[in-house]
């Protein structure tokens, strides 16, 4: 009988020879995908790349300047994104994170242990696990695994993780199982997202799916 690393594995190995590489994540800089992990809640990337164009367009994706920014100001500036007062609020805050605790020195972010940054991106009012998780894995190359609701999908139908569980028990899955790589779990965390957008929806659309083959 395979076991969880080796189904994890051939999951991956379909995924990747079916969709190929989704250079994932798409930005110039690690401020730019912490804003990413924002705009990105609820929403398609179609809109934060519209939301991001405009900061950039204004020269304003600078942690500086985004403080002094006003909310409303920046809500104006991210609308594309949806939910755009609730974002801007969020923005706000992780922003005020980065320049109180670190002087918004980016640099000093990447010095501190995952575990800590992990913890203190968590105590910012909007960021949870896996907002906190796409900036640790793609603005800060840390080798953790990002769980979204297609990760869900996909394990909850393929019987590799309960109905119930919840994210530690999602990330733990993969964690336990797999070589902590961060390019892998870059990879596989958009692979799944590309399959749950194309076949694990909500109603499951199997025929077609590259893990047709792999289903209970």
């Amino acid at each position: 009988m395979n076991t969880v690393s080796d189904r994890l594995n051939e999951i991956y190995e379909l995924l990747v020879k079916a969709y190929g590489p989704q250079h994932w994540w798409p930005a110039e800089s690690p401020l730019e995908v912490m804003v990413g992990a924002v705009l990105t809640q609820n929403t398609n990337w179609q809109g934060v790349e519209q939301a991001i164009a405009n900061l950039k367009r204004d020269n304003l994706l600078n942690q500086h300047k985004l403080k002094a920014l006003s909310t409303e100001e920046l809500s104006r500036l991210i609308k594309p994104a949806g939910y755009f007062n609730l974002k801007a609020r969020r923005l706000k805050n992780l922003i005020e994170m980065v320049t109180e605790a670190y002087g918004g020195d980016l640099a000093a972010m990447e010095q501190m242990e995952t575990a800590q940054l992990r913890q203190e991106l968590l105590l910012v009012n909007g960021v949870g696990p896996e907002t906190a998780d796409s900036i640790l894995l793609y603005a800060f190359h840390r080798p953790i695994f990002v769980v979204d609701t297609y990760t869900y999908r996909v394990t909850s139908r393929h019987g590799l993780i309960e109905e119930e569980a919840n994210y530690q028990a999602l990330q733990d899955l993969f964690m336990e199982h797999l070589p902590l790589d961060v390019d892998m779990f870059n990879e596989y965390h958009a692979l799944l997202v590309r399959a749950g957008k194309l076949h694990c929806k909500r109603k499951a659309r199997c025929e077609g799916c590259p893990l047709e083959p792999l289903l209970p």
